[in-house]
């Protein structure tokens, strides 16, 4: 049913739940926050879209639903966040909330899972995962007490992951190397950092911070995968399809005139322009498969984020076959704008080159319905809790190459797209 308006969602997260059994979609103070576990999943492999897919189908199946608000987020509602890899250990997650609120065009509701059983994780590395049975899930609404997010304390500090930046500007060298030599047209490379803090880190902090400071992105936490990604993979609504690309990026220097200067110089460069053109394409590329109809724009708009400025492109469509949301996903993933193109070498070269793994850094993050509509971003600017340590935590950013690229540019730009969250964690 339909509720009071309780105040800002994240804050509605309450304390003493483990960073896995939160979740969060929230953007300009909208979107969906959960927390408790009533059923999860997680898959791998190759298969580790379409094994989630049916997971949730099963349980949709069973569930005794009573909605009263009928709005894109009511109803049963399932987080996922996927691996960008599918041959890495960190697999696929989804996640069904004991408790979820959402906020949307002044509507407020939540949603209780009131009878469900724990079900069991699908076996990793199987050739084909036996998924648990669907589980009896039985939703109603039911007004809400606001819980507010504490705030901890604590210095944290960061060092290297798998590459120093010296290190990684060397490789960035290399792949530009190899598309000079015509090996691939544009590669994504991505470079990780190490936080460790003196205590455990709250992700409903991390959350807070987020929105607060980039209330223009998607705000999520998925399993412990905590970010602000500026960029929509794929919305599905009743049959429309959205996805927002962003490839090219400059930094900000805080001086308002002159970072409208350095908007029109990026919208003019024909090196990000190259770079914003590879993933476009394959955005449309992908959706076209799926859709009657695709709308892309003749050129790209400026997004400017307090950090840094995007060239963006809305690509927007109409479903033929019926699909889900989390089914487009995975058909336009991975897109060149975390991969590269052509797609095959540009991620051998990616796996020949980064010399780490990904985890579910650059996957789709979001949520999804039981029509399968849904909301699927890529998990960027994010980090990922260590589940071993909760005061540890490793953070992600990646940058485009393509032939014009500099190594030292795109270092210190792979530094201002990990600004977000290490702004959050040092407040």
């Amino acid at each position: 049913m339909r509720i009071a308006d309780p105040g800002n969602l994240l804050e509605q997260l309450p304390g003493g739940v483990p960073a896995r059994d939160l979740c969060t979609w929230v953007r300009d103070g909208e979107g969906l926050v959960g927390w408790g576990r009533a059923a999860a999943v997680t898959t791998s492999g190759t298969q580790r879209f379409a094994d989630a897919q049916n997971w949730w189908h099963r349980n949709v199946q069973q569930a005794d639903v009573e909605d009263e608000v009928e709005l894109a987020g009511t109803g049963p509602i399932v987080f996922g966040s996927f691996s960008y890899s599918p041959y890495s250990p960190a697999g696929a997650s989804l996640v069904v909330p004991r408790i979820v609120l959402g906020h949307r065009d002044g509507t407020w509701w939540r949603t209780t899972v009131e009878t469900v059983e724990q079900v069991d994780e699908a076996p990793e590395n199987a050739a084909q995962p036996s998924l648990p049975p669907p589980t009896d899930l039985s939703y109603r609404f039911a007004p809400v007490e606001p819980v507010s997010a504490s705030r901890p304390r604590g210095q944290i500090t960061f060092t290297d992951g798998a590459l120093s930046g010296e290190q990684w500007r060397a490789v960035v060298a290399q792949a530009v190397r190899r598309i000079g030599d015509g090996q691939v047209d544009k590669v994504v490379l991505a470079r990780d950092l190490l936080g460790h803090a003196e205590e455990p880190i709250d992700p409903r902090l991390l959350t807070s911070r987020l929105a607060s400071g980039y209330g223009r992105t998607w705000v999520f936490c998925v399993d412990g995968l905590v970010g602000a990604t500026p960029e929509m993979l794929v919305r599905l609504e009743r049959g429309l399809v959205t996805s927002r690309v962003l490839a090219g990026t400059i930094r900000r220097t805080g001086d308002d005139e002159h970072d409208l200067a350095l908007a029109a110089s990026l919208a003019r460069s024909s090196k990000d322009l190259e770079e914003h053109e590879y993933a476009v394409r394959s955005v449309a590329e992908a959706l076209a498969e799926h859709c009657t109809s695709i709308n892309v724009p003749e050129s790209p708009f400026v997004l400017h984020l307090p950090n840094v400025m995007h060239l963006a492109t809305d690509v927007a469509g109409r479903t033929r076959n019926g699909g889900t949301s989390l089914a487009l996903a995975a058909s336009l993933h991975p897109s060149a704008a975390v991969c590269g193109t052509p797609t095959a070498t540009a991620d051998d070269l990616i796996e020949e080159l980064e010399g780490m793994d990904r985890g579910r850094y650059a996957g789709p993050v979001g949520w999804m319905g039981a029509s399968g509509d849904g909301e699927w971003g890529i998990a960027l600017r994010c980090g990922a809790l260590d589940p071993a340590d909760a005061r540890r935590i490793r953070l992600f950013a990646g940058c485009g190459i393509v032939a014009g690229s500099d190594p030292h540019a795109e270092l210190a730009e792979s530094e201002a797209k990990l600004v977000p969250m290490r702004g959050s964690l040092t407040g």
